[in-house]
């Protein structure tokens, strides 16, 4: 089973496709700048991409429409 679930996710963005945009940017960040938002410690997943979702979950990514 995937963490965090879809449907948790969905509840804070509005479609899969702008979840999948602001996860892929997010974890592009991560890797470039090795910049994280909570301590490694405290995430589940060990891949960045994971990571990114796990963000989005926790509130700490707002996403923002145009």
């Amino acid at each position: 089973m995937l963490y965090p679930s879809i449907d948790k996710l969905l509840n804070v963005v509005d479609s899969k496709y702008m979840l999948v945009h602001v996860a892929s940017k997010r974890s592009k960040q991560m890797m470039e700048t090795g910049h994280y938002q909570m301590r490694i410690n405290n995430y589940i997943s060990k891949k960045d991409l994971g990571r990114a979702l796990e963000e989005v979950e926790n509130g700490l990514i707002k996403v923002v429409k145009k």
